[in-house]
Parts: structure tokens; sequence; C-alpha cells
């Protein structure tokens, strides 16, 4: 860690004023812990395998969401690939001869307006355990992968290159060590790409390849199909190539992307599906390729031929023929006839199929809403509601408790989830689709977050489920631009004030009943052409009509009156009047077509301003930030420390001034000085993109484009980071307000453990603290404002003891000991008194790995806490606050009577075990004097034996026993605890009868000690045994 100057050292972390440091060693935060919240509805998927030998077992590759592996057919699926630099997958293979090898092309592999992109080819030999990155660096779009069938070593890689410029690295490789080293053996140029690759499945020196000149323009449906484009073969192994064109469409007919498929039981047979504009359709070769023809040209099965382009035969009839497209398709009688095998009204959009080669019932399909198995040949399949590999543009949450985390899902619609589920997790009973497009931008109203805004524009009510079209416009008169995700926010200032944009901004004050027009075309009238675009440009493209769109508005937190927009086209704007006049401030730097993705107004200065710019439309992999402090008169780049990667979003900390927050298409970024200096926050968050973030609370949210939502929960450690805390031997961190939540209150028998969940967060106060080094003794003890100690804990601890209980252990949390080992630490209170020393008991509502016993202690009132943590004789202290559910509406009355008589039961039960340990100890020692008396002496030890037994299990009503009144005062803190509501008149009658009848009890118990005691001792000491204690 770098030094710190203490003259640059100003650090009041509550107040705002912001730190001289420049990064600070990850070890000071490193316990920090990113939680995935879901939802599980699977995203884009366009590469999936299985695994031959192994008919349970196979891999998917989610476009931005990593390799997944499933050995359950589906039911269950786990991440293989999170160590890895990119989440970006276009395609995973496994070798047929070696079901350990698995190959995986990084990047998307497809050509669309919004994509992230890889970084080469990934090997694992170990069944996706590990992987090594195999080089293709810079071929970014890898969408086509095939191993020779009888060498593992021996594989062909198509290689699509930069979607949105030239580049050399691209066509077709190939390796005959296993990666170790490629060749490109097909290349054209430096705009034509392969798209696929496949190998003869009988003689692996015939290969086919798809060159593909596709490109992707810098403003959003821009694309280009180039000249070279076609279908290769090659007869000796990929040394040469011709070209495959008799019977198929040229590129002046419109020929783009070919998709292939090589029947296995007849090489000589295959198909392609083949965009061509009219000329397109389902083509057929008989003569392995040297010729074709079209035998359907139904735009259902090939159409959208840039995005689907998926033929597979079956493995033992070459007249069974599958094509993936909006819907798969299937024919039984070589291509002539066609039905619908699996799809949906509105389209799951399917990208890949794999047939097991033994077993041609057994099929997965990869689409846009995940993977799915059938084993039955199509009969049921699998879910996609088990993959949480949601792709998401933005995100934003709303005011309710817990609150509700939002965005538009990409092919599926939208989904607002709850961050923290009623039932110890988060299942699908937490989330729902709130009426909102794919891609659209969303906003819960602040002041009733049952209505909620979002798309190009919706209001929908949660109570009713209905969905309303407030857009300005009822029928479009092409006055106004929109694309596919138009900002969507309310006003930081003014709770009523929607803000709403296309090309222009407009703002509604009633809920979408009317608006107002607050900006002109705030895009450009003129572009330049960036230099990406390369042999596709012309002169036209400066003619075309007007396209740009605001997509970033940034109102201002200090200034109603003043907002800031950002445009697709690279445009800056800012209004001081509310919208009378706006000034064009774009940095110099911020050319034609730079896609100003967010733009964030400071919390503190209203001319202050942050401007994260992705110009990977541009060809451009490197970060770009500005931030203004005049009002945009000036700006400056702010990217030291971050990633050669584009950046989507960044924002301020709502509480530490200067505290920045980014989000690129791999990681978030934390600077802690106003963006001088950056440094990762990724944690233990897997590589995606991060398309958007939000500071909620004490909470960072963010909107992943292929992992779903994910949270840091409580960074109050990152606002407190200071020179002296870094410099500290040892630094307790001041705790966020705890709320007195209950973790879970499902009742019934638990969820499989099968079932997809997110994480709910931590349960308990959040207690951070940092040793500089390992210490000897650690001790926390939390006290409450009257300096009662409520509990300690240490590091000499123990864990309890699980009795033999009848449940299978994978159901209990792992236990917490405080930590004395260097580094950050994150301890968790219950907010509950210690424990009794009792065996522990396990709730039926149980959570898998997540199980905690029943509490047999309360909890503790609402109120002002002191931690205090000591270690090695050094004493650090810090107040926080415990705050009650907001749901929770009984009294403080009715809360502190229901504490007050919960604490007399636990007092009373700990102080029953005291004396039944007691008793307990009289009885063996009664019984060790009468086993050495005879006759009447050994008859009456007996009988007072007897009555010492009957004091513990008497059930008499008058002078009840110790364990009928501890098991009364359970039954009676039970009732309590499990609920935050008043207490019932019968519940407080009954522990006001039980606490009578302990007293009485306890009384008896003194008497009788008293008046026998002294002759009991008499007695032991004359037989030589151990006395009893007074």
């Amino acid at each position: 860690m770098r030094s710190i100057s203490v003259f640059l050292v100003v650090l009041l972390c509550f107040a705002g004023i912001q730190s001289g440091a420049q990064t600070y060693d990850p070890a000071l935060f490193n316990s920090l812990h990113w939680r995935m919240i879901g939802p599980f509805r699977g995203g884009r998927t366009v590469g999936a395998c299985g695994v031959i030998q192994q008919p349970n077992v196979f891999y998917m590759g989610v476009n931005n969401g990593g390799v997944w592996k499933t050995d359950d057919f589906g039911r269950t699926w786990k991440p293989v690939f999170d160590a890895n630099e990119t989440g970006s997958v276009g395609d995973v293979e496994v070798a047929a001869s070696n079901p350990d090898v698995v190959y995986v092309g990084s990047g998307e592999g497809i050509q669309r307006p919004d994509l992230s992109v890889g970084d080469g080819v990934y090997k694992s030999t170990d069944a996706g355990k590990t992987w090594t990155n195999m080089g293709l660096h810079d071929a970014q779009q890898i969408g086509g992968i095939d191993i020779d069938p009888k060498d593992e070593n021996r594989v062909f890689v198509a290689a699509l290159g930069h979607p949105y410029g030239p580049n050399k690295e691209r066509g077709v490789y190939r390796t005959l060590d296993g990666g170790k080293t490629w060749k490109q053996v097909l290349y054209i140029d430096e705009n034509t790409g392969a798209i696929q690759v496949g190998i003869d499945p009988k003689n692996p020196n015939v290969i086919y390849a798809d060159m593909w000149a596709g490109r992707q323009g810098p403003w959003e449906n821009g694309q280009w199909n180039g000249k070279e484009s076609g279908l290769f073969k090659s007869i000796d192994g990929g040394d040469t190539w011709k070209k495959l064109t008799n019977g198929l469409p040229t590129t002046a007919e419109g020929l783009g992307r070919i998709g292939f498929g090589i029947a296995p039981s007849d090489p000589n047979r295959l198909y392609a599906t083949v965009d061509a504009g009219e000329k397109g359709g389902i083509y057929r070769s008989d003569d392995a390729g040297e010729t074709w023809s079209r035998i359907q040209s139904d735009g259902r099965l090939w159409g959208r031929g840039s995005d689907f382009a998926e033929v597979k035969i079956d493995p033992n009839n070459a007249d069974i023929v599958y094509s993936a497209n909006v819907v798969v398709w299937k024919s039984v009688d070589g291509g002539k006839t066609w039905s619908g095998f699996r799809g949906a009204p509105g389209g799951d959009d399917y990208h890949r199929i794999w047939i097991n080669p033994t077993n041609n019932k057994i099929i997965l399909i990869a689409c846009d809403q995940g993977a799915i198995i059938t084993v039955n040949g199509g009969e049921t399949f699998s879910s996609w509601y088990n993959q949480p590999t949601a792709q998401f543009y933005h995100v934003s949450t709303d005011n309710a408790f817990p609150y509700n985390v939002y965005s538009g899902q990409q092919e599926s619609g939208s989904a607002g989830i709850a961050s923290r589920g009623n039932d110890g997790q988060i299942t699908i009973r937490e989330w729902h689709p709130v009426g909102v497009e794919e891609y659209g931008y969303i906003a819960a109203d602040p002041l009733d977050p049952n209505i909620i805004y979002g798309g190009k524009i919706t209001k929908y009510d949660k109570r009713t489920g209905q969905v309303q079209n407030i857009a300005p416009e009822a029928v479009r008169s092409g006055k106004y631009r929109f694309l596919r995700t138009a900002p969507v926010l309310f006003s930081p200032i003014d709770p009523t004030t929607l803000y709403f944009a296309g090309n222009v901004l407009f703002k509604t004050n009633d809920g979408g009943k009317s608006w107002q027009e607050m900006s002109p075309d705030l895009t450009r009238e003129s572009w330049d052409i960036p230099a990406s675009v390369g042999i596709y440009t012309s002169d036209e493209l400066k003619k075309m009509p007007r396209r740009g769109v605001i997509y970033t508005v940034a109102p201002s937190p200090v200034d109603i009156n003043t907002i800031w927009c950002g445009s697709d086209d690279g445009l800056i704007h800012i209004t001081k009047d509310g919208g009378k006049t706006w000034n064009n401030v774009t940095p110099p730097e911020v050319t034609s077509w730079s896609k100003v993705s967010m733009l964030e107004a400071s919390h503190t200065n209203v001319n202050e301003a942050y401007a994260a710019v992705n110009r990977i439309r541009c060809d451009d992999m490197h970060p770009h930030i500005y931030k203004t402090t005049d009002a945009g008169k000036t700006w400056k780049e702010i990217v030291n420390g971050l990633a050669t990667d584009p950046i989507n979003s960044v924002k301020e900390d709502t509480q530490r001034k200067g505290m920045l927050f980014a989000g690129s298409e791999k990681a978030v970024f934390v600077s802690f000085d106003d963006g001088e200096h950056w440094q990762s926050l990724k944690l233990d968050m897997p590589a995606t993109s991060v398309r958007d973030l939000v500071i909620k609370d004490d909470d960072l949210v963010i909107g992943t484009h292929g992992r779903g939502f994910w949270i840091l929960d409580d960074i109050t450690p990152l606002r407190q980071l200071s020179a002296k805390n870094v410099n500290a031997k040892a630094f307790l961190f001041q705790p966020q307000t705890a709320i007195r939540v209950r973790w879970s209150m499902y009742p019934d028998t638990p969820l499989p453990q099968e079932e997809p969940a997110g994480e709910n967060p931590p349960d308990g106060a959040i207690i951070d603290y940092y040793l500089q080094s390992d210490a000897k003794d650690a001790v926390l003890e939390i006290s409450n404002e009257k300096g009662n100690l409520i509990r300690r804990y240490t590091n000499k601890d123990t864990l309890y003891i699980i009795p033999d209980v009848n449940i299978p252990l994978y159901w209990i949390r792992p236990q917490q000991i405080l930590s004395a080992t260097k580094g950050s630490h994150r301890f968790l209170w219950d907010m509950h008194y210690a424990p009794l020393n009792t065996a522990p008991e396990y709730p039926i509502s149980a959570i898998y790995k997540n199980t905690v016993p029943t509490p047999s202690s309360p909890w503790v009132m609402p109120g002002r806490y002191v931690a205090k943590l000591t270690v090695d004789g050094a004493i650090f202290t810090q107040t926080f606050n415990v705050a009650m559910d907001p749901r929770v509406k009984t009294s403080i009355n009715d809360l502190q009577m229901q504490h007050d008589i919960s604490l007399q039961c636990y007092q009373n039960q700990k102080e029953i075990a005291a004396i039944s340990n007691e008793v307990n100890q009289w009885i063996n020692s009664v019984n060790a004097l009468a086993a050495k008396a005879k006759g009447k002496s050994a008859s009456g030890l007996r009988t007072f034996s007897d009555q010492l037994q009957r004091m513990l299990d008497a059930s008499n009503a008058s002078q009840p026993g110790f364990d009928k009144l501890s098991n009364a005062f359970a039954s009676v803190f039970g009732i309590l605890q499990e609920a935050d509501m008043t207490p019932t008149t019968q519940t407080v009658q009954a522990f006001k009868a039980a606490q009578a009848s302990y007293e009485s009890t306890k009384q008896s118990w003194i008497e009788f000690k008293t008046a026998t005691l002294p002759k009991l001792n008499k007695q032991l000491k004359s037989a030589g045994l151990p006395l009893l204690s007074e």
C-alpha cells in the first residue's frame, strides 16, 4: 500500500470531506461480499454442448454470463468459469475423445447492436474446474469451435474479429498441439471473419467454414455485410480452401451469414440456413457441398439470419433436421416440410442445438432464455427458470422495505425483485415482471412503490397488475425518436417530477397524464464518420436522417433547475434554468458517435458532474470517464487505474464526497479521490458486463448484462477508510444502523435445495474491523447504552456442539468465530442476548446451508449500543443504533413489554438450569452415599433422593418442579419471540402464573437446602465423599 502523507489526510467520513489517499490496500475491505439476488430467468445463451460419454452432463456458454455446467440433465446449473477475466462467451465444445477437455471461445460470437467482446480461447483439462487462456486475444468474437473427434489437440476456431472495426486476427485458426500454437489457415481480409467451422465426422481432413463480412455500425441498428462472405471447404485438413458457390446466393444477391450442418450418418448431406434477402432460405447439398438447392424459402425457418444460423441433423437419420430461429423447427423428410418443435409466442430466439450422438432423444437447446434439455425427444424439457444469467441495461431501486431492484431484462421483459426475502432467501416468490419492455429503464414512484414507470413509457400498478401506456404521443407522429433504452427517472429533489427522454427531454408532474417538452433535439445535426467504419464509409452516411437520442439524464440533487443530458451520438448538454435554455458542453475529446452512457450530477456541487463515455462502437476498448467542476466549461479525463475496458456507468457516493464507483464491461471499480485514482472492487464477483449501478442507502446495487442483479451490502467501511485507520495496527469501523428484521419468517417445510434462490443480506448487525497483523487475543463486547453487557465473543470461543440431529448436516449454517488473523473481517451479531447453554434445535423451515438454531435468547430492544473490540489489550469502541423493522407497527411500549417478559423468561431459564444442576449434584451425592449405607439408613437416603428428584420433575399445579417451570417459561418465551407483536393477555397471564409458581418453588428449594445441607454434608464427610457447596 502506498504511503500517505499526513498533511494530505483530511477525512471526516460523514461530513463528506474527502481523503487525500490515492488507493487503498484491498486487504482493508476484502471481507465485503457481493451477493447475487437473481432473478433466476436465463439470458441469451449461444454456446451449448453435451458430453457423449456422460449423458447427464452438459455445458452452456452465456453471452455475458460465463460457462455453466449441469450433471443432472439441467435440474441445476453451476458456474465453472467465474475465475477468468471475461464472462463473454460465444461457444463451448467438449472433446469427444476426452470428456475432461473443454474449449471455450470468448466474445459473444454474434453481430448485434449491443454486445460484449472476449479475449481469446480458453481450455480446461479437468472438466471445467480450471481454465487457461490459449491465445487469440484480439479476435474479440469467437463464435465457433470444432474439435477433431479422435484428437483432442487438433482444434479449429472460427474467429469473427472486431464487431465494430477491422482487424487482422480473424478467420479460421487451427491448432495441432492443444492450443499452444495457432495457425491462421483461412483469412480473407481484415473485414471478413469466420462465424462457424465444422469437421466432417467421418473424415477429419474435410473442414467447412462460413466466412462472414458482417460489421456493426457506431450507431444503433447500423450494420453492413461485405463482399467476401461465403461458405468454404477444405479437403486437406485446412491447408487449402475452396469457396462453395454452386447453387448458393452471392453477396451481390444479399448473401450474409450462413449456418451449416453436416449429417453424421451421411456426411455428403449438408443443410444450411442462408441469409440472403429474396434468395434466403434453407439449402441442401447431397454431394458434400459441391452443389446446393434451396428447399425452403419460408422466412420463419431462416429469417433474421444475422441472429440465427443453426441447423442440426439427427445423428442416425439424414432426413431428420432441425433449424433454430425464433422457434426451433423440425423436418423429418429431408427439409421439404417443417413443424414447430419448440417455441412460444413472442419468440424464445434459439441459437444452438446439440444432439447426443448415441441417443437422439437427448437434445440440448440454447436460446435467448437460457439452456434447456430434453431426454425424451422433445416431449418435455428442463427449465430455464434456474439460470441467473439475466441481461440488464440499467438498475434502479424503490423506497420500500425491503427495497426492490428493477430493470428491463433483455429478451424477456422486466424484473422487479426484493433485495431481501421474508423466507431466508430470495426465491421466485420475491420477483415479478413490472410491465416494462426488455430494454427499458424503470423508475418506481418515490412516494408510492406500488406505482412503477418504465420503457417508452408505461405505468404499472403492483396492486392490480395493470399496465397503462402513458407515452407523450399516444400515436407516434415521427416527430420524436426513441431507441431501445430510453431514460426514465424521477427528480432527486421533487418526487412528483418524472423525466423521460427520446431525442428531446420530457417531464410530467401528474404521473404521465400530461407531458411537457423540456428541450429541443439534443443530438447531433451533423456528424463525422468514425474511422472504425473503414471501407463502409461513404458520403451518404453523413446525409442519413438524424438518428441520435438522449441516452442518459442526470438531474442535479442540489438544484432542481440544473439538468444534464448525454446522447448516444456524443453530445453533453446542460440546462440551469429548468429547460428554458440548453448549452452544449461536450468535451472536445468526445467525438461523433461516442456514446455518453451515463452522466452523474454531483450530490454537493451544482457545477460538478461526471460522464462515462463508452466508445466500443467506435472500436475503442479504452475506458473514458470525464469530470467537470465548472458546469461543463472544462473537462478532465479521470481513468488512472482503470483496466483497458469500456466504461458503462459512473456514480458518486451519496455520503462520502469524492468516492466514485464505475461499472465496466468486466468489473466494478472504486475511486476514493474523486477519480484521480481507481482500483478494482470486483472482490468475489464474476467477470461480467456491469451496465449500471446505484447507491441505495448503505448498499451498492448493480445491474449486469449477463449475471442478473448483485448487491454489495453495507459499504460503510469504504466510506470510513482513511490514513488513520490504514496505518493503525487495528481498527473498528463504525457500524451502520442495524435493522432488527427477522431473517426468515417461513413456517413450512423447506424448499428443496435444488430450487434456485438468491442470497439474503447478512443476518444481523454488521461489525467490520481490520487487523494489520495476527493477534493473540481478540474480544468483541456488545453493550447497551446503560453499559450492560449483552454479548461477548472471543477468538478462543469454540463451536457449539451439534447433537445427533435427524437431518443431513448440509442444512446447517456454518458457525462464525471472531477472527484474530490479519486482514479485514466482517462479523455478525444476531441482535440477541447470549443463547442458553442447551442443545440447539432447528426449525422445520430450513434453508439449505443456512439454517440457524431456533433462538433461545431474546431480541434486544431498538436503541443505542456500543461495540468494544479489544485486540491484545488495545481497545477500540464504536456506537451504533439498532432500529426496528419499519414494517412492524407495534408500539415501542408494547415491544418493551415483550422484551422485558421475554428477558425474564430467559433469565429464569438460566437460573433454573443452575438450580437443576445443583439439585442433580445433590442427587448424585446422596445416591453415592446410599450405595455405601445399609438397612434403614440406605432406605432413608433413597427416599431423600426421590424427594430431590420430585423437586425437578414434580407436576402438581400448586408447586411444580423446576423442569416443568423451565418448560413453561420456554413456552411463553417462544410465543413472545415468534412475532414482533403486542403480547396477548393470555400470554401475559401465563407468564405471571409461571413466575408466581417459580418464586414459590425456588423459595421451597432455598428453605429445603438451608435445613438439609448441614446434615447431608456431615454424612458425606463421614463417608469420605465430596461435600456439597452452600
